[in-house]
């Protein structure tokens, strides 16, 4: 096995890269596999919405996702499917995708080449403050990582069953980590799997600190220039795969995978 490490920063845990594909393959589809039960022990597993889409590393048309009959607690990296991004088609593994949630990241992986993993799961909480149709305002440490760093798509007509409104939410997210499907959720992406995860955590987390502190009273803001200052030091990819990493190993460490 030919396995580099190749530093994110001299503060960060390093990124594992892989010479072969295959290689990366199996790494990013046990990492899935664990970002699917730490979900899943979150409680954000609600019938057959929610999908994680990771973009595979050599056919990179195509996304490793979850096929919509297994629950994120049974999801193995065996289950896994991959998913031809144009079509929606299933191309390797067994089960189909959830096609309403897989037009919305089709389109988001389209239009940002950059993002390795998308994620929109039903939460309670990005569910009701999606409802109040407006951005997160920098109220706390944590929300600073979204400042001037999430959007919102404000047109919610339905669910989404074709590539149109896809594209339109693509339009929407533009270059940032997170939007609020008003209405309806959260998004949130990342230039890997694991940065991904932590985003999205955060993002619920941010929006249930967000709804109590407004039932409290009138929540303090920070300047912007305090809050674009903080979101520099916590809100770079490389705190998100840090952070990520504790929340993997939980996952994992309470699911292991089924042995060969």
């Amino acid at each position: 096995m030919t396995k580099t490490i190749q530093p994110a920063d001299n503060q960060f845990l390093p990124e594992a890269s892989f010479d072969d594909p295959q290689e990366a393959r199996a790494h990013l589809k046990s990492r899935l596999a664990a970002a699917f039960w730490h979900f899943a022990g979150k409680g954000f597993d609600e019938g057959i919405a929610g999908i994680i889409t990771v973009r595979d590393p050599e056919h990179t048309n195509t996304f490793w996702t979850n096929p919509i009959t297994v629950p994120f607690a049974h999801m193995t990296p065996d289950q896994l499917i991959r998913v031809d991004g144009p079509s929606g088609v299933t191309v390797e593994g067994e089960g189909v995708v959830n096609l309403p949630a897989f037009s919305i990241h089709a389109e988001i992986h389209a239009a940002r080449p950059d993002t390795q993993a998308a994620i929109h799961l039903h939460t309670n909480y990005g569910r009701a403050y999606s409802s109040l149709g407006k951005l997160l305002e920098p109220i706390t440490q944590d929300h600073t990582a979204f400042f001037e760093d999430h959007a919102i798509f404000d047109d919610f007509t339905g669910i989404v069953f074709d590539r149109v409104e896809g594209k339109q939410i693509a339009a929407a997210l533009g270059e940032c980590k997170g939007v609020i499907l008003r209405n309806h959720g959260l998004v949130a992406v990342a230039e890997t799997l694991d940065a991904a995860v932590w985003w999205f955590t955060i993002f619920d987390t941010c929006c249930y600190i967000s709804l109590i502190a407004q039932a409290a009273g009138t929540p303090i803001r920070l300047d912007d220039e305090v809050a674009r200052l903080t979101a520099a030091q916590i809100g770079s990819h490389q705190v998100g795969y840090a952070s990520a990493q504790r929340l993997l190993a939980r996952a994992a460490s309470h699911n292991p995978p089924p042995k060969a």
